[in-house]
């Protein structure tokens, strides 16, 4: 069944993670996804390994990758840059995260290119976008420390995110944006310039810690695994093992209680209200942690489960997976082709009419120029 976004044409002049993650969540929805590439070296997480699939590419490169062609090329090679011209001049979307004013000299900047192809919908990622930031370095760590971000991750001192969340967000945005701008287009005939940055994504992925700040005048800390706002609602050890505890309201409290023994505490003015426990939060995890001592996580687990308590062992991540599959949820394995099926983590949405699809994993550097360049006429 043809994807929602069959027939649109994407340049991908981006590369690591946030633009192909963007331009990827594209070609799922069915674009035709030309990824354009160093001649020499290719995009730079091609050798981010080990750990390397059976291809001998690295598994980062392909985690953001499917669907899409390669295109190696040159740009200071005049033949390989006027290919690139003429495919950007063929584009609905070109993505690029180069650093900003780099790409005027090979006449591949939005003012160059939406002179030649004024319906373009032309997409730049930077780290700090391109006015008095643009020298900084779009690195994902480097925004998680500027941004706060690791000023409220972890317990003893500020840690980053296990994953670069940043650049993920980052790219969710510029997909979002992207599509939006498509949707102008259809009413305009116009295309016009997206600009995402990862220090602006970042903030808005503060959500609540972010409001704080702006609302109340309240900087917020470390707290290890505790929630600012909500208690209990964090790890805590039992018996054996951690298990999480993620209490919403009072009268999921009253359950937590009566599960525990000790219905009182739903009473106790420390405890009564959401505001009260967070006031008390540290009277109410020791009172909370002495109880659970007593049992495994397992144990837990199964009786606030059956009560209706959000609770839950900490997975490592191939045991979420596993949940995901026995779930019916992503990964999806997918035959690509009959002596090639691999495993995805598909997006987490679903269309009942026009799904998503896996036509192909990530593409070995330039597999297809020759393809492109003949289907698209690049050397016209």
């Amino acid at each position: 069944m043809p994807g929602p976004l069959e027939g649109l044409i994407v340049a991908d002049l981006s590369r690591v993670l946030a633009g192909p993650y963007c331009t990827m969540l594209l070609a799922d929805l069915g674009a035709t996804v030309i990824k354009v590439e160093r001649s020499d070296t290719g995009d730079d997480t091609r050798g981010w390994g080990p750990p390397f699939a059976d291809d001998g590419i690295s598994t980062y490169f392909h985690s953001v990758n499917r669907n899409k062609e390669s295109l190696a090329a040159d740009l200071d090679d005049p033949v390989d840059r006027e290919r690139v011209q003429r495919l950007v001049d063929r584009a609905d979307v070109v993505v690029e995260n180069f650093k900003a004013g780099s790409l005027v000299r090979f006449d591949l900047d939005y003012a160059t290119v939406a002179t030649r192809n004024p319906r373009v919908i032309y997409c730049s990622i930077s780290g700090f976008g391109a006015g008095a930031g643009a020298t900084l370095p779009g690195y994902d760590l480097l925004v998680q420390a500027a941004s706060g971000l690791m000023s409220i991750t972890g317990g003893e001192e500020p840690t980053k995110v296990g994953v670069a969340v940043v650049d993920v967000v980052t790219g969710l945005h510029a997909c979002v944006a992207i599509l939006a701008a498509l949707h102008e287009r259809d009413s305009s005939g116009l295309g016009q310039h997206v600009e995402v940055n990862l220090l602006g994504s970042a903030l808005s992925a503060l959500v609540n810690q972010a409001s704080s700040v702006l609302g109340a005048g309240i900087t917020p800390g470390l707290m290890g695994n505790a929630h600012p706002s909500i208690a209990p609602y964090e790890v805590y050890p039992t018996g054996d093992r951690p298990i999480v505890i993620a209490v919403g309201n009072d009268q999921q409290f009253a359950v937590l209680c009566a599960v525990l023994e000790h219905p009182a505490w739903a009473a106790d003015p420390r405890f009564r209200t959401n505001t009260d426990r967070v006031a008390h939060r540290d009277e109410l995890r020791e009172g909370i942690t002495g109880v659970l001592q007593h049992a495994p996580a397992d144990r837990w687990n199964d009786l606030l489960t059956e009560a209706g308590i959000p609770c839950g062992p900490i997975n490592d991540i191939a045991q979420g997976l596993e949940l995901a599959r026995r779930l019916g949820l992503t990964p999806q394995p997918t035959a690509l082709d009959a002596s090639d099926p691999v495993a995805h983590v598909s997006p987490p949405f679903h269309l009942s009419r026009s799904p998503a699809s896996y036509r192909r994993r990530a593409p070995h550097l330039g597999a297809d120029t020759d393809s492109v360049v003949e289907r698209f006429g690049l050397d016209a």
